[in-house]
C-alpha cells in the first residue's frame, strides 16, 4: 500500500503499519506541539509512518455545553505549525462542505466522521479539494456497506481514500468491533482500526461519553494480528483533564511501549 500522495509522511523500508495520533481536539498550540514532539520522537526511532491528529472543532457533542474548540482557523493554523515544525503530515475532521475548502487550506488527510459517512455532498466536497479522504465507517453500517462511500471518493475524481472503523453500536451504550469487517473492506481502500473511539461508551446518563482505556493495548494488537494498515488512536499528556474524550484516550507515557510490542507484531507477521 503506497502513501505517496501524502505529503511529508517518512517513509520505511519495512512494511510497518502507519499511524495516526494526537489529541481529539486543538485545545491550544503549546499542547499540540508538546504531543506532537513526542509522537513524532517515538514514531521516527520505530520506523512508524505518522500523520497528526487534531480536531479543529467538534461538532458531535451530547451536550450543548461540552467544549467544541478555540475558534476554526486558530485551530487549523496550530495543525499547520505541528506540520511545519516537525515535517509531518496532518489530519483533522470535517462536518459541512465549506469545511471542506477551508481545512483542505491546512491539512494533508481530510476525515469524514462515522455519524456522517452517508452523507454524499460532504464525502464530494472533501475528495474534490484532492486531498486524501478518511471514512469513518458508521457505527450503523456494514463493512460491504462502505465500498459506496469509497466509491463516492473515486467516482469524484479522487483516488485517495482510506477507510477507519471505529466499531460498531452494541445496545445503547456500547461499541464492538467486528474483525472480520477488516479483510472486507480492504477490497475497497487501505483500512485504519480506530482504537479508542472503538472502546468509547457513549450516550451516559451524565452527557459525557465514557470509555475502556485500559483495553486500549489488547485492540491494537488485535488490530494489528487481523492486518490493519494503519492504527488510529487518540493520545494526551493528561487525559483526565482533556477537554474532549478523556475517558478513551491513551497516556502519551504509555505509547512507546505499546509502539514497540505492535511493530514486533507486525514484523512477526510479516514473517509469515
Amino acid at each position: 500500500m503506497s502513501l505517496s500522495q501524502i505529503p511529508k509522511i517518512k517513509y520505511t523500508s519495512s512494511d510497518n503499519f502507519f499511524l495516526l495520533a494526537g489529541p481529539c481536539a486543538i485545545e491550544g498550540e503549546d499542547m499540540a506541539l508538546k504531543i506532537a514532539e513526542k509522537v513524532v520522537q517515538i514514531t521516527a526511532d520505530l520506523q512508524i509512518p505518522y500523520v497528526f491528529k487534531g480536531s479543529f472543532k467538534k461538532a458531535n457533542r451530547s451536550r450543548l455545553d461540552s467544549f467544541t474548540g478555540i475558534g476554526d482557523e486558530k485551530a487549523l493554523k496550530i495543525l499547520r505549525k505541528v506540520s511545519d515544525t516537525f515535517n509531518v503530515p496532518t489530519i483533522t475532521d470535517i462536518h459541512t462542505e465549506q469545511d471542506a475548502a477551508l481545512a483542505a487550506e491546512y491539512v494533508d488527510v481530510l476525515q469524514i466522521p462515522a455519524f456522517l459517512v452517508r452523507q454524499t455532498d460532504l464525502v464530494v466536497a472533501a475528495a474534490k479539494t484532492g486531498k486524501t479522504v478518511n471514512l469513518k465507517k458508521g457505527q450503523f453500517m456494514s463493512p460491504e456497506s462502505m465500498k459506496h462511500a469509497v466509491t463516492k471518493v473515486h467516482e469524484s475524481g479522487n483516488e485517495h481514500a482510506w477507510i477507519t472503523d471505529r466499531g460498531t453500536m452494541f445496545g445503547y451504550q456500547d461499541m464492538v468491533v467486528d474483525f472480520r469487517g477488516i479483510p472486507t473492506m480492504k477490497q475497497y481502500a487501505p483500512v485504519v482500526l480506530d482504537v479508542t473511539h472503538s472502546l468509547q461508551q457513549p450516550n451516559q446518563s451524565s452527557g459525557v461519553t465514557g470509555g475502556r482505556p485500559a483495553l486500549i493495548g489488547t485492540m491494537a494488537r488485535a488490530g494489528i494480528a487481523a492486518g490493519v494498515d494503519g492504527l488510529f488512536m487518540e493520545t494526551h499528556f493528561d487525559p483526565s483533564n482533556a477537554k474532549s474524550d478523556g475517558a478513551n484516550m491513551l497516556d502519551l507515557r504509555l505509547l512507546e511501549k505499546l509502539l514497540s510490542d505492535l511493530v514486533a507484531i507486525r514484523k512477526t507477521i510479516n514473517s509469515l
